[in-house]
């Protein structure tokens, strides 16, 4: 049996000054954590590139309790091409609705929900209720799917997650009630990543790795990188495995144990951050 924590999903930012004011100024997020790379990731945590890179995690609330987003920067990359790949983030945040109108942040109505672009193009839907306290503020990641019922035999019979909700084009599904929620959309055509694609995370406890990858195995499914070990300089050792769906979208699941000690919050990353960004502006005056 799987018993997945939803954690984080991944963005690649291609702007660090905008997207950090956009986050924290207009969704109010907390810059939760930041950490330098000098060169690629063995898991591609930044992408098919071998250069140097930086996390930043930032989200309503500790990791152990809120799902958090993990915006990607490659040293040297200015631009990504989207594909159709994500459809959005939904938080429950009237907060944020303010917050866009007082930094004059556009805004649009889409499904009867106010739409707010991150740079990049990544779409939030906010729902104009007060933002809770007691909970996590985001509600669902919504991806792209091309087949339907074959994207609910994976996620369902396949990693285990529990199907909420279903019609003739989406799909809803959790690994727990109190965690954000995955949403697939059946969009008709080819699933396209293009160069920004990104990476939805889960925690497992370390003993379930292997039975998630031997599913995957007895079922002729992709893993994209096997069990494998990454450090992160002065933190803790997690072990990952990351998969990839019938679409190719790109799953890793961390071992909980050390992922629990690799998130404490560290929130003099803020500033750390801030600084960074203002050396990339001084290079570029």
């Amino acid at each position: 049996m799987v018993t997945g924590r939803a954690l984080h999903f991944v963005f690649k930012i291609a702007e660090r000054k905008l997207t950090a004011k956009f986050y924290r100024e207009v969704l109010g997020m907390k810059v939760l954590r930041h950490e330098e790379f000098s060169e690629g990731c063995e898991a591609a945590c930044n992408g098919p590139y071998a250069n140097r890179w930086s996390k930043t995690m930032i989200g309503y609330g500790p990791e152990d309790t809120h799902f958090v987003v993990e915006l990607t920067y490659n040293y040297g990359v200015s631009q990504y091409e989207a594909g159709n790949d994500f459809q959005g983030i939904t938080i429950r945040s009237k907060e944020a609705i303010e917050r866009a109108k007082k930094h004059n942040w556009p805004t649009k109505q889409e499904d009867g929900k106010c739409v707010l672009e991150a740079p990049g193009g990544y779409k939030y839907y906010i729902i104009d209720e007060p933002q809770p306290t007691d909970k996590d503020p985001v509600q669902k990641v919504s991806l792209s799917c091309s087949n339907l019922k074959r994207t609910i035999a994976y996620w369902k019979d396949i990693l285990e997650m529990k199907l909420v909700e279903e019609n003739a084009k989406t799909a809803i599904l959790q690994y727990g009630d109190n965690q954000a929620k995955l949403e697939f959309k059946d969009i008709g055509t080819a699933v396209n990543h293009a160069k920004a694609y990104g990476r939805i995370a889960f925690a497992v406890p370390k003993a379930e790795q292997e039975g998630i990858r031997q599913k995957i195995k007895e079922s002729n499914n992709k893993i994209l990188t096997d069990l494998i070990s990454l450090d992160t300089p002065g933190k803790a050792t997690v072990t990952v495995i990351i998969l990839a769906d019938p679409d190719d979208h790109e799953i890793c699941f961390v071992d909980e144990e050390g992922f629990r000690q690799l998130s404490v919050p560290d929130y003099p990353s803020e500033a750390i951050l801030d600084r960074f960004i203002k050396k990339e502006e001084d290079k570029k005056l």
